[in-house]
């Protein structure tokens, strides 16, 4: 990693002070900054303190469900988060796509391993500035404005929303932040990119997977779902992301452009 550039600043959650210590020595090796957090709540002082890169977090924490930290730090905060798990059952995989994990690592993982899920979820990441820093330490409240920024080029309006593309951030168009990760955000891109046309789940995977990450048959259709509650005005008779029955999915709605 080049000296010259600011190092990754990465947060680990884990309820053991062990495995945190472990964590944050692999990472820092690795070239890395690394801080910890035994719980829920060191968690969210760490967060709403200084602005993180990365989460790391426990899937089992003994005293708050990691499920329920994901989900409420997701609301709102933009931050990758990779999910810690000692279950490598589907079922598992499919509920942390669900609540908005960027990826997930299983017990036991080697140290190689651990470190080029970082990286590659950094890489997908693709942003130049860390999430900004939780503004207390309970998690935002759904739908609040983040704090202003220009638009950058031009988006792409659907609706009462605004993709922009060189943010690669979605917004309504009185400037409101809607959190998506980057699985969603690519999902979405494809759509509004190329509106009506029939995408198979084949075709949205290509669009959506990464090289380093297993992807498996319903994960397409868990990010539609989670796609739906966020933009659709009522996600169970979706005006944007309609189901073609036995071909895929199609974004029938209008595309404009919206200047910055």
């Amino acid at each position: 990693m080049d000296t010259d550039t600011p190092k990754p600043h990465i947060l680990v959650v884990d309820d053991e002070s062990d495995m945190v210590a472990l964590l944050q020595d692999l990472l820092r090796r690795a070239g890395f900054e690394a801080d910890g957090a035994s719980n829920g709540d060191e968690a969210r002082r760490a967060l709403a303190a200084r602005a993180y890169e990365l989460l790391l977090l426990d899937l089992r924490l003994k005293s708050e469900d990691g499920l329920t930290l994901a989900r409420q730090l997701r609301q709102g905060s933009p931050i990758p988060i990779i999910m810690i798990s000692g279950s490598s059952d589907e079922t598992d995989r499919v509920l942390l796509l669900e609540l908005a994990a960027d990826d997930f690592l299983v017990k036991p993982f080697s140290p190689r391993e651990l470190v080029a899920r970082v990286r590659a979820v950094l890489r997908r990441y693709a942003t130049t500035t860390p999430a900004p820093a939780l503004p207390s330490a309970t998690a935002a409240s759904p739908g609040a404005p983040s704090p202003a920024s220009p638009w950058a080029g031009q988006g792409l309006r659907f609706g009462d929303w605004v993709l922009d593309t060189d943010e690669r951030e979605l917004r309504t168009t009185a400037g409101t932040l809607c959190a998506l990760t980057q699985a969603e955000y690519r999902l979405l891109e494809a759509f509004v990119e190329q509106p009506r046309r029939i995408w198979t789940r084949d075709q949205l995977l290509e669009r959506t997977r990464s090289l380093e990450t297993e992807v498996f048959d319903r994960t397409i259709d868990v990010l539609i779902l989670r796609l739906r509650r966020k933009i659709e005005p009522n996600p169970k008779h979706p005006q944007f992301i309609c189901t073609e029955r036995g071909l895929g999915y199609v974004f029938a709605a209008d595309v404009t452009r919206h200047p910055a």
